[in-house]
């Protein structure tokens, strides 16, 4: 995959086990063929934007959905959801938490920043893999977003 090239969901997630097995479940209903993982927040908000390593990009190229981890080094999740949510350029991109955090607090301030869903990960391996599968399936099948906006 180049630089440049249109991605429909974005993962975000710093444990590897976590991602793998989120890319795995994706692959297996066939949603991960434009699929850019990234290892956490300070990455993410590069990528989005098109700085650092991602200089360059068309940022006008928007995924069709953003998997978005909270717990995460550098830069956290909520500061990416703020960004994200804030700029007229990505405001209009889902965001999907996808956390271990059921913690109210975070699921109210993550809402109150725009996200468009709060899903607290399962933590057996079926469970964990079905949910994510279902999700792939809702935001790149099912849900349909605006052409151009």
């Amino acid at each position: 995959m180049t630089i440049n090239d249109a991605v429909e969901i974005i993962l975000v997630e710093d444990n590897p086990d976590d991602a793998a097995l989120a890319i795995r479940a994706l692959k297996k209903n066939n949603l991960a063929n434009n699929l850019i993982h990234l290892k956490d927040g300070a990455e993410a908000l590069d990528y989005i934007f098109g700085k650092g390593i991602y200089e360059g990009r068309d940022i006008t190229k928007s995924p069709k959905v953003i998997f978005l981890d909270l717990k995460m080094p550098k830069i956290n999740g909520i500061e990416v959801l703020q960004k994200v949510k804030s700029d007229e350029r990505t405001k209009h991109i889902p965001v999907v938490v996808l956390t271990s955090s059921a913690e109210d607090p975070d699921i109210k301030t993550c809402y109150s920043l725009g996200a468009n869903s709060y899903i607290v990960k399962p933590l057996g391996f079926d469970d964990f893999t079905k949910k994510i599968s279902e999700l792939g399936l809702y935001w790149l099948v099912l849900n349909e977003l605006p052409t151009k906006l």
